[in-house]
């Protein structure tokens, strides 16, 4: 249960918490297909873009676009709808990130 009210320290602000890109340690992007959970239907995600937020978003709209699927972007992964491996790996090299299939 939170503070509703108090007459001790005036306004009470959330405390606002800092987005971190999560990252890998040899600096490669992860690529990789996933059906699990999914009820069949697979699915590319897409870690280690070294971007949060709004950039992160705006990549996986170029992604979307590229490859005329949906997607979504959580906890700083990028979901595209479908198989486009190749085509997501090619974009993503063309904006200068290195990139690395993971998983099958």
């Amino acid at each position: 249960m939170s503070l509703v009210y108090s007459t001790d320290g005036g306004r009470i602000k959330p405390e606002e918490t800092k987005e971190e890109a999560q990252t890998f340690s040899d600096g490669f992007i992860r690529v990789r297909r996933e059906v699990a959970g999914r009820k069949g239907k697979g699915v590319i995600t897409i870690a280690g873009l070294p971007l949060v937020g709004a950039e992160l978003k705006k990549i996986a709209q170029v992604l979307k676009k590229k490859c005329g699927t949906g997607g979504s972007v959580k906890d700083g992964i990028i979901e595209i709808q479908g198989d486009k491996r190749d085509l997501i790996k090619a974009e993503l090299e063309k904006l200068g990130y290195k990139v690395k299939f993971a998983g099958g």
